[in-house]
């Protein structure tokens, strides 16, 4: 099993992506405003949610950990401080 952690500013930045891309998508499928304001809104839309997702999504991808026996254990931190203080 694999187990990715994502901070709640990535979360935020991964929702805004989606809510970007689809609101493009939505402008270019819509009939509701004149066609060359809705059209140009619409692609730079798509644009931004596509262009913005792919970093984002590598950084998930990078961020996940393995797990054995359906407990996720993080990975080992080094300690900083040791080497610095004298015995």
């Amino acid at each position: 099993m694999q187990e990715t952690r994502v901070s709640l500013p990535e979360l935020a930045l991964i929702a805004g992506t989606r809510v970007a891309l689809g609101a493009g998508l939505g402008l270019l499928l819509s009939n509701r405003l004149d066609r060359s304001l809705r059209v140009a809104i619409g692609l730079t839309l798509v644009a931004v949610g596509a262009i913005t997702t792919v970093p984002l999504a590598f950084e998930v991808l990078n961020n996940r950990r393995r797990s054995t026996n359906g407990h996720s254990k993080p990975a080992p931190r080094p300690d900083v401080t040791e080497g610095l203080m004298a015995d």
